[in-house]
């Protein structure tokens, strides 16, 4: 007689990998609307009054910027890992450690993105989500001395 404990059927799990996968870059549909988020997020910064401090930290021409900016989002919310395989690791607070990041800056972006967001996706949970989530990033590249990453 079998124990009925070993012989378990297991055809209809799905594999870890699929269990852990960031389903965001599927639910926001794909490339084209991040990089529309990332079109409307640099807009705001450039329109905004209260974004003129992160402008600053920009070069004048967005153009680079932008499209490093997509292919790290299309990974971030779970697409394919291109910006990976062209930069390396994202290393955000290594990559940001030479501006004043503080509570300022990091308010300023979100305000910027939450109002792309706004522009680009109608669904009212994945924003709430993403906001949730790119407060925790935003929050974590702040440098200041009210930081607990500083």
């Amino acid at each position: 007689m079998t124990n009925p404990q070993t012989h378990r059927d297991f055809s209809n799990t799905k594999p870890l990998t699929l269990i852990q996968r960031n389903p965001h870059f599927d639910t926001i549909g794909g490339e084209e609307p991040i990089a529309r988020l990332v079109e409307r997020f640099y807009f705001y910064m450039d329109t905004l009054p209260e974004a003129v401090g992160i402008r600053a930290m920009h070069e004048p021409d967005l153009t680079h910027t932008k499209a490093v900016l997509v292919k790290f989002l299309i990974e971030w919310l779970g697409g394919p890992k291109v910006y990976s395989a062209e930069r390396g690791h994202p290393r955000l607070r290594m990559k940001h450690a030479s501006f004043p990041i503080g509570e300022g800056a990091r308010d300023a972006w979100m305000l910027c993105m939450r109002r792309a967001m706004d522009d680009v996706i109608s669904d009212a949970a994945l924003k709430r989500e993403l906001e949730q989530a790119f407060f925790k990033t935003a929050d974590f590249i702040r440098n200041d001395r009210g930081s607990t990453h500083a």
